[in-house]
């Protein structure tokens, strides 16, 4: 356990992308700029995807060169394949999100490929990488797969295997994709990626809110002595290839709860519930989360008194 943890928050990738409405791309920059300004220092801003498909995210490229004026601010976008990860770098992006599912149903219904074809273009993204870009690897359906159900311990080491084969040096999120995920569940396996691949020094939690256990999931991965969280403000999302998940638990939440037990986010709570009332505001924007609503609640209460 440790006494300071990095929130990644995905809200402008994640959260966007579930929306049916296009967002204007000003409407999506401010919000990273605010977001900015409450502290947070580690955006997934984007992705590069088919427009066709996702026409939320056809102004990625804007998006990077947008991001790229704040100094501090550790911009990730995500690649589902590797030539979509050429178009990033490209744009200019430094810090590429590949990803890919344990389920084979899940990952061919999102990229069209077997979990093992993603794996050897995975390979492709890591041998092209100019130096200097960072990697992340989005283990999707790592514990649940909305096809197939719970995904077994052994199928996620067996690709494990692989992936870390490729590179040990990326940092490597397990995905809650359906947010069925349980404590118990998530310790058990972090604790076994930790045994078996002692060569892997970052390791990550990616979960969503779908059964109300999105805090209680990264408090158990925190325990098992992850440090790296996605959230998403106002627990803005919903994946379009997991019907009936909700968005990653809300990034006011996590911050909330470690900032309780003194673990520093470095992120403003009142700022972030100030960005967080402006995503609730957009057109057929799926929330969550429950602190913004305390906090203003609160809020109000004392300026009645």
């Amino acid at each position: 356990m440790t006494s300071s943890v990095a929130i990644v928050e995905v809200g402008p990738r994640d959260g966007f992308q579930s929306m049916r409405s296009v967002l204007p791309t000003a409407t999506k920059t401010e919000i990273i700029r605010s977001l900015y300004q409450a502290g947070v220092r580690r955006i997934e801003t984007t992705s590069f995807v088919s427009e066709r498909a996702v026409p939320q995210l056809a102004d990625a490229t804007e998006i990077v060169a947008f991001s790229a004026q704040f100094p501090e601010l550790d911009a990730q976008v995500l690649v589902p394949t590797a030539r979509h990860a050429q178009r990033a770098l490209a744009a200019g992006a430094d810090h590429l999100c590949a990803v890919l599912s344990v389920s084979e149903s899940h990952n061919r219904g999102n990229v069209r490929r077997s979990p093992m074809e993603s794996v050897e273009d995975y390979r492709q993204m890591v041998e092209t990488m100019p130096a200097g870009t960072a990697m992340r690897l989005n283990v999707a359906t790592a514990f649940d797969c909305p096809n197939a159900g719970r995904v077994p311990e052994r199928a996620v080491l067996e690709l494990l295997d692989h992936l870390v084969a490729v590179t040990s040096d990326a940092e490597i999120a397990l995905c809650d994709t359906t947010g069925k995920a349980d404590p118990a569940q998530v310790t058990a396996l972090f604790e076994a990626v930790k045994k078996r691949f002692p060569q892997v020094r970052n390791w990550a939690f990616h979960g969503h809110d779908t059964y109300g256990l999105g805090t209680a999931n990264v408090y158990a991965a925190w325990r098992a002595g992850i440090d790296v969280f996605d959230a998403s403000v106002a627990g803005l999302g919903g994946c379009p290839f997991a019907p009936g998940a909700t968005g990653n638990v809300a990034t006011e939440d996590v911050v909330w709860m470690f900032e309780s037990m003194g673990v520093r986010t470095g992120i403003d709570i009142e700022a972030l519930v100030q960005a967080s009332h402006v995503i609730c505001e957009l057109p057929d924007s799926q929330t969550g989360g429950r602190v913004r609503d305390a906090l203003s609640a609160r809020a109000k209460r004392a300026v009645a008194a």
